[in-house]
């Protein structure tokens, strides 16, 4: 009997491997709400959702880590590894920045290869984009070349790419300014315009959910709900794991 034959039989996974704007939340940072959270809402449960999402870390981080050692050591023939990074490569801490025409690029090329090797589908997915409005009340791009760089490898490698920075920012402006406070981490003590409250993270997941489906990643029996509300009380936040 092979070790293949030994492994127990489970749905297909979408693997997540990307940054706070994706990741899990516990309940020391609620209302703070990553989509991945949310994500589990769109699909019908033939396909699981594991998501390695961390806050802070920029696709140089996450390797270094060994954060994606763990998803290779996971991922199966015929999963998804969606990929999403390019906040924190934007960084100023020299730990963390990447340069988008060079160091961005060859990092995601490692994620896209270290997929292929495994059998899996790489889908590489443009940054959200950030809540900031100019003084006509539009919607501005600030994630700089990073969203540009990613549909070139995407091109190069012929791999699925998701343009969630294009489709976040066309929502941001056909909500606007004042709507767009609802959809992001704004409360009594805090104004943050990168991370998402929960009804943002509802409606990123759902444009990931979109984009999947349009790519062919998903079948159309394999989504719900892609035209429903979602109550934001649908999202729950654990107890913070014990390390």
């Amino acid at each position: 009997m092979s070790v293949r034959d030994t492994v127990e039989p489970r749905p297909r996974a979408l693997f997540i491997a990307g940054d706070s704007t994706a990741s899990q939340k516990y309940a020391d940072a609620a209302p703070e709400t990553g989509w991945g959270m949310a994500l589990p809402f769109f699909l019908d449960g033939t396909t699981q959702v594991v998501n390695h999402a961390i806050n802070g870390r920029s696709t140089r981080t996450f390797l270094d880590e060994g954060r994606f050692d763990a998803v290779l050591a996971a991922i199966r023939p015929g999963d998804l590894l969606l990929v999403q990074f390019g906040h924190n490569d934007q960084s100023d801490d020299p730990t963390r920045h990447t340069d988008p025409w060079s160091t961005y690029q060859d990092n995601l090329r490692r994620y896209v290869e270290g997929a292929r090797d495994r059998g899996a589908v790489p889908v590489l997915a443009t940054p959200v984009e950030r809540r900031q409005f100019d003084g006509s009340g539009t919607a501005l791009r600030t994630l700089g070349a990073y969203p540009e760089a990613m549909r070139e490898v995407a091109k190069e490698t012929d791999v699925p790419l998701l343009d969630i920075e294009a489709a976040s920012l066309a929502l941001w402006r056909e909500l606007g300014p004042e709507a767009t406070k609802a959809y992001f981490h704004w409360t009594a003590t805090a104004r943050d315009n990168t991370h998402f409250g929960p009804r943002g993270a509802i409606a990123v997941a759902r444009l990931v959910a979109r984009a999947l489906l349009g790519a062919g990643l998903l079948a159309p029996a394999g989504t719900r709900r892609l035209d429903d509300e979602v109550p934001v009380d649908r999202i729950t936040w654990p107890a913070p794991v014990e390390v």
